[in-house]
């Protein structure tokens, strides 16, 4: 039974999250306000974290900083108002791994958390690739079991999306992506209006995998079309 952690203060949404997510046989915890959240979370484990950004006595977006600097591999979903864009962008760039705006759908809801739990405890694709279990590129180690990747013998810590969009685009070095494929391959859904995602991870992993000289990026942007992985020639 996956444990999800309900971190919302308006009591209509997070008694109705709570009472649908007990519904498909999930544990669920819920916390009004994120400092409450935080000791909890820091101390014990969990499978996911539904985490609204506007909360009182520790913000949301401080949350998931902090989350994501002591548990990289811990699914977080923010839950944000329609009129919270600034808000979204910042949340992703601190690490989150997805978002719902609200008003949302219990139906999308669930779609998306059984997409980031699938996602989470699966092992990653090996139907790709020449060495399913090691992938190396220039000055990039990619070691698909243990879920590692290091940039000239330095490990890099990656969030579990990350290193999904990371392993997806390597496998693939000779296609071009467009955002809403990498949505549907990587989160399990392309619906306009989440590009937000993609170009933050993107973000993200570019500055991780940053190497020391000149030489270009490995993920590549191709103008009106998408990213793709760097060719080697």
């Amino acid at each position: 039974m996956s444990k999800i952690v309900v971190v919302e203060d308006d009591p209509a949404i997070s008694e109705m999250l709570v009472y649908h997510l007990q519904g498909l046989d999930y544990d669920v915890i819920h916390f009004e306000d994120g400092l409450s959240a935080k000791d909890y979370l820091i101390e014990n484990e969990c499978d996911l974290v539904l985490l609204d950004i506007m909360l009182p006595k520790y913000n949301g977006l401080d949350l998931c900083r902090e989350l994501r600097q002591q548990k990289p591999q811990l699914p977080i979903m923010l839950l944000t108002s329609l009129d919270s864009e600034a808000d979204r962008v910042v949340g992703l760039e601190l690490g989150a791994d997805d978002y719902l705006t609200k008003p949302f759908s219990l139906r999308e809801c669930q779609a998306r958390i059984k997409a980031l739990l699938r996602r989470s405890q699966l092992p990653a694709s090996k139907d790709k690739g020449e060495d399913p279990t090691n992938i190396s590129f220039q000055e990039l180690e990619i070691n698909v079991d243990a879920r590692f990747v290091a940039v000239d013998g330095v490990k890099v810590e990656l969030t579990a999306k990350e290193f999904d969009l990371l392993l997806y685009l390597a496998q693939n070095k000779k296609k071009v992506f467009s955002r809403n494929q990498l949505l549907d391959s990587i989160w399990g859904y392309s619906h306009e209006g989440y590009e937000h995602t993609i170009n933050t991870h993107i973000n993200r992993l570019r500055k991780k995998l940053k190497r020391s000289d000149d030489k270009p990026d490995f993920i590549q942007t191709v103008w009106a079309v998408g990213y793709k992985f760097l060719d080697e020639e």
